[in-house]
C-alpha cells in the first residue's frame, strides 16, 4: 500500500514542482485547494485530517512575496503565515499525525551575517527587517514543531529549511515576485522592447544563494523516503552563491540580452548576504543537480510557454 501524504500548497511553487517530481507516483498524495481546505480555519484543519488520516504531512503553503510585497503588507505575511504554521502543525497533532515535514524558510535567520547560516543559528540574531513578520511565523511553526517533539516522542515534526527558491511556476508579476523571476520578466521585457538597459536595485554585489525549485522537490522526495534519517531540522541549499549582477549577467547570456545594467543605489537590497550551511543536508547525502544556467533556462521557457502567449 502506497503511502498517503498530505500536502498543503500544493497550488504554489513548491508543491506544484513536488507534483511534477517523475518518483511522486510512489505516493498517495492528497493536495486540496484553499477553495477545499481553508488553512486559516483550525476546525476545518482538524476536521480534515482526521477525515483524510495521512500517513504523514508536508506543510508547504504560505504567503509568499519578495520585498516591495513583504513590506507591502506586513500585517498580512505574518499573521497568515503564522495562522497557517500553527493550524495544520497542531491539527495534525490532535489528529495523531506522527510524521510531519515543515517547510521553514532561510529568512528564518539572522540578518547581515557572512558566514553560511547553520540551523542552530535560529533565533540567533536580528531578522531582516524588510521580511521580518514573515520569517517570525516561520520560526514560531518551527518551534512549535520541537516543542511537540519535546514532550511526546512519538510525534515526529520535522522542519527543511530551504535557501531562496525559484523555477517552473514561479511568480513573475515585478509586484509580488522574488529575484530571479523579477530579473527574467524585467530582461525580456527589456529584450522585447528594445531597451538599452535594465536597472539593477543597488550596487548589485550582495550575495544571494538561489536553488533551482525541482531540486527541493527532490530533497523532499528522498526526505519522504527517508523520513527516519530525515534530521530534526536541515538546510536545503545549494553551499555556495552569486552576487545579484551574476543573476543579472547569467539571465542575460541564456535570453540573449545584449544590453547593459544600470544601478539605483536609492533602492533597498535587503540583506548582503545569506548563504546556509548545507554540512547537514550533505552528511545526509543530498546535493542539487541544477547549476545556475540550467535552472534559469528551465525557468525562462516555462515563463515564455505560461506567461507570453
Amino acid at each position: 500500500m502506497k503511502l498517503r501524504v498530505l500536502l498543503t500548497g500544493g497550488s504554489g511553487m513548491v508543491g506544484k514542482n513536488l507534483l511534477e517530481h517523475p518518483a511522486i507516483g510512489e505516493f498517495d498524495v492528497i493536495a486540496p485547494q484553499s477553495n477545499e481546505l481553508n488553512l486559516l480555519d483550525s476546525r476545518a484543519v482538524e476536521a480534515y485530517l482526521r477525515e483524510k488520516s495521512p500517513d504523514i504531512v508536508i506543510h508547504a503553503a504560505g504567503r509568499v512575496g519578495g520585498i516591495q510585497a513583504n513590506m507591502r503588507e506586513p500585517v498580512r505575511f505574518l499573521m497568515d503565515n503564522l495562522d497557517m504554521g500553527r493550524n495544520i502543525v497542531w491539527a495534525a497533532h490532535q489528529a495523531g499525525v506522527k510524521r510531519l515535514i515543515n517547510l521553514g524558510s532561510s529568512c528564518m535567520y539572522p540578518r547581515n551575517y557572512a558566514e553560511p547560516l547553520s540551523e542552530e543559528m535560529v533565533l540567533k540574531g536580528e531578522l531582516e527587517p524588510t521580511n521580518e513578520g514573515y520569517a517570525l511565523a516561520k520560526v514560531v511553526t518551527a518551534r512549535l514543531c520541537e516543542y511537540i517533539m519535546r514532550e511526546d516522542a512519538g510525534y515526529q515534526y520535522k522542519t527543511l529549511i530551504p535557501c531562496n527558491l525559484y523555477g517552473r511556476h514561479d511568480k513573475f508579476d515585478p509586484s509580488h515576485s522574488h529575484l530571479v523571476p523579477a530579473i527574467i520578466h524585467k530582461v525580456h521585457q527589456a529584450k522585447q522592447s528594445g531597451q538599452q538597459a535594465v536597472e539593477i536595485w543597488g550596487d548589485g554585489t550582495a550575495q544571494r544563494e538561489f536553488m533551482y525549485a525541482g531540486d527541493l522537490a527532490d530533497a523532499m522526495v528522498r526526505a519522504i523516503r527517508e523520513f527516519d534519517t530525515l534530521p530534526v531540522s536541515m538546510n536545503v541549499g545549494l553551499g555556495y552563491d552569486y552576487t545579484i549582477n551574476e543573476y543579472y549577467q547569467a539571465a542575460a547570456e541564456v535570453m540573449g540580452y545584449a544590453g547593459s545594467f544600470v544601478h539605483d543605489l536609492s533602492k533597498p537590497v535587503g540583506m548582503a548576504r545569506k548563504l546556509v550551511n548545507v554540512t547537514r543536508q550533505q552528511t545526509w547525502g543530498w546535493t542539487a543537480r541544477h547549476d545556475l544556467r540550467e535552472g534559469i533556462e528551465k525557468t525562462y521557457n516555462f515563463y515564455l510557454k505560461e506567461y507570453q502567449q
